[in-house]
């Protein structure tokens, strides 16, 4: 069974010190769950590893699930909306409106993402941080003030329901392919042509601008972050934080937080495309297995999504060639997971189907 949510940890992230504090303070998955269902497995009437990545993903859902049997009763979709001063340097074809006018299409259930859900039997929560206040332009200042930042990875915590049996994430917000790639570039190295892709439609010159615009913003803040961790090098070598506060966004923040508090309360998490998985990844920085209970749905179309999940370790269940966003390779992962759990869950063992084992 699992443990009783009553008792999991509500963290109050007040101060850059109090969540690093959070970040790194991360239960470990059930070994006995794990172990049971390995039990389980090698007396279902199929042959030993058969059944493949869905043996994994089992594994997987039942150790964080901390059950045996684990389950999908309830899948919760959250999408986290903002917005970003960034394009102002011209960086979408998209204007910043957009993100509001894309809240209001998911609430009125229009959006691509409101069907999936439906077909994946998931609730959809859309979560405006902020109010949709725009970030500052990061080529002139961090994008965020700590105040804010921490308010925004708060209210991504404060999100998730205690409750739910697996986690989609997934983000709206005009401009954040390029909070997404600088954040990379920060993180794991490399100049903005390594990692600005098409976002929202971006032609050839488009990219190369957004490309030029990461530099200026990779440029802008490596001095006095270099000052403060007393460093002259690299960017990858600062604070996961202190990247995500100056390059990030809000929506970015808030998908930080949530993925945090799945990881407190025992919950799965499936990440959406290239902006869910750069926006978490502060959080494998700061500590070893800190993205342990977390899958990649699918690899993005968005040039540097592939490049960044081999830097994380992570593999994705999809390749669809999707760059959608709004958690649509999340919720399109769901049905798969329903599959591998049904298969562990309904199928009889060798002793109930009077099949002979092997010799």
């Amino acid at each position: 069974m699992k443990t009783s949510i009553l008792h999991d940890p509500k963290w109050s992230i007040d101060s850059l010190s109090a969540l690093r504090a959070a970040c790194t303070a991360l239960p470990g998955v059930d070994a006995a769950a794990l172990q049971q269902i390995a039990d389980r497995e090698a007396e279902l009437t199929k042959p030993a590893g058969s059944l493949g990545r869905l043996e994994e993903l089992t594994r997987w859902l039942g150790g964080w699930q901390k059950r045996a049997r684990p389950q999908l009763e309830r899948v919760q979709i959250l999408i986290f909306a903002g917005n970003h001063g960034v394009v102002r340097q011209g960086v979408s074809p998209w204007p910043q409106d957009v993100t509001a006018q894309m809240v209001q299409n998911f609430e009125s259930g229009g959006a691509a993402i409101n069907q999936l859900a439906r077909v994946a039997d998931a609730r959809l929560r859309v979560v405006p941080v902020l109010g949709l206040a725009s970030t500052a332009d990061f080529t002139t200042a961090p994008a965020m003030t700590e105040a804010a930042f921490l308010e925004a990875v708060q209210t991504g915590y404060d999100a998730v329901p205690r409750d739910c049996d697996l986690l989609c994430l997934g983000e709206m917000g005009i401009g954040n392919t390029t909070a997404a790639s600088a954040l990379a570039a920060a993180l794991f190295g490399g100049a903005g042509a390594d990692w600005a892709g098409r976002g929202t439609g971006l032609d050839a010159p488009g990219v190369t601008h957004k490309a030029r615009v990461i530099d200026a913003a990779l440029a802008y803040h490596k001095a006095e972050m270099a000052a403060t961790q007393g460093a002259a090098e690299a960017v990858a070598v600062f604070d996961p934080l202190e990247i995500a506060r100056r390059l990030g966004g809000y929506e970015l923040a808030a998908l930080l937080g949530a993925t945090l508090a799945a990881r407190h309360y025992g919950i799965p998490v499936l990440l959406d495309g290239f902006v869910c998985t750069a926006a978490v990844a502060p959080l494998a920085r700061l500590a070893a297995g800190g993205l342990d209970h977390t899958r990649l749905s699918h690899c993005s179309a968005e040039a540097g999504h592939a490049r960044l999940a081999e830097k994380l370790g992570l593999m994705p269940l999809l390749d669809l060639g999707l760059r959608l966003g709004e958690a649509s390779g999340a919720a399109l992962a769901v049905p798969l997971l329903r599959a591998a759990v049904a298969c562990h869950s309904g199928m009889a063992t060798f002793a109930q189907a009077a099949v002979s084992g092997r010799t």
